[in-house]
């Protein structure tokens, strides 16, 4: 994963400042804000891991469930043509809508189709 570091779960971006000659970044995809920042690669793992470990630890002591960065539903704005496209393969295989979606994404996430000749 290119520019992201991942512990318990959560995802952190990495980014470096040349100005202030630091590497910092925050848990991406909860809506609280977790930073944390290092002057080297170590150091700035070890800050992401204390910063979502002190985030979790944090949650259990005030009752409250931590965030989770993907609930496992989104929306998509495919536009009228190509939805009445997916709906209506989905009739004629068989497939609910959520089905054909979800094997599209297989498809493209797995690399089986170039990326290319999507544009």
């Amino acid at each position: 994963m290119k520019d992201m570091m991942e512990h318990e779960g959560y995802l952190g971006s990495v980014r470096y400042s040349s100005e202030d000659h630091v590497f910092y970044g925050k848990v991406e995809y909860i809506r609280s804000l977790i930073t944390f920042e290092g002057t080297d690669v170590a150091s700035l793992e070890s800050a992401f891991v204390e910063a979502v470990d002190d985030y979790l630890e944090t949650c259990r002591e005030l009752g409250r469930a931590p965030e989770k960065p993907f609930k496992g539903t989104f929306n998509v704005r495919t536009g009228q043509e190509r939805h009445r496209r997916a709906s209506v393969y989905a009739v004629t295989h068989d497939k609910t809508l959520n089905q054909v979606v979800n094997e599209a994404l297989d498809v493209y996430l797995s690399g089986e189709i170039d990326e290319r000749s999507t544009r």
